[in-house]
Order: structure tokens, then C-alpha cells, then sequence
């Protein structure tokens, strides 16, 4: 069965993008992600992404852009991850489900071990598409 999973896009005014780690014990412990998570019954992908940074981030979030969406399959099963431009807009940043988190610049982002499903975001990130400012 397909899981619908959704993730932000947040880039700061210099241009870096906010990672979290994955907390050990997880799964994916010790990759990098996109923040997000799965969206619930009842949830647009929108409201899932506003519910999710604000519960494991405390970030307040306008969403922004639709980017893209990746299908990939892991060995649990698929996911269906659909990606959005956003803006930080109140909170500080408090992790409850990741280690750590990072700003990072596009070029880097090919650097950290990041999760599979979120690495084709880097190729429409560095091509631009989808990336129009909110």
C-alpha cells in the first residue's frame, strides 16, 4: 500500500535549505531529510506540512510552490513523497523527531547521505523548476 508522505522546501534568505536527521531508532536513522512527514486521513498535503513542521520542528510555516513528487520504494513498501516550497514565518526551531538539523546550500545538499526518496528534489532544486519565490 502506498504511503503519502510530504515534505517542505525551506530556503533561507541566503539562499540555504533546512535538513533534519534522523534520529537513531528511526527508520532511516542518520539520513538527512527534507523536513515532513506522513499526511493523515482528512489532510491535504498542505495542511500535513503545516501540522508537521509545527509538531517536530515548532516552526510555523507558509506553504508555498508545488515542486514535485517522487515515488520511491523502500522495503517496507512505497512512498509517495510530494515536495513544496515554503516559508518560515514563526518559531524557533525545537527537534522532537529528528538529531539535528542544518542549513545547507544546494551544492552541499549532494554532499550529506541524504534519503533516497528526497534526493531527486536536489536535480529540480538545481534546475529551478517549481522553485518560483512565494
Amino acid at each position: 500500500m502506498m504511503i503519502d508522505v510530504v515534505a517542505a522546501i525551506l530556503e533561507d534568505q541566503t539562499g540555504k535549505f533546512l535538513i533534519a536527521k534522523r534520529k537513531t531508532g528511526k527508520k532511516l536513522a542518520g539520513y538527512w531529510e527534507f523536513p515532513g512527514g506522513k499526511i493523515e486521513n482528512g489532510e491535504s498535503p498542505q495542511q500535513s506540512l503545516i501540522r508537521e513542521l509545527y509538531e517536530e520542528m515548532n516552526l510555523e510555516i507558509k506553504i508555498g510552490d508545488y515542486v514535485g513528487e517522487n515515488i520511491h520504494f523502500y522495503d517496507e513498501g512505497p512512498i509517495r513523497l510530494l515536495a513544496y516550497k515554503g516559508k518560515i514565518t514563526g518559531g524557533e526551531i525545537k527537534l522532537t523527531d529528528h538529531e539535528e538539523y542544518a542549513w545547507i546550500n544546494l551544492l552541499d545538499l549532494k554532499k550529506v547521505k541524504l534519503a533516497p526518496a528526497d534526493i531527486p528534489f536536489i536535480e529540480l532544486l538545481v534546475n529551478g523548476s517549481g522553485m518560483d519565490t512565494i
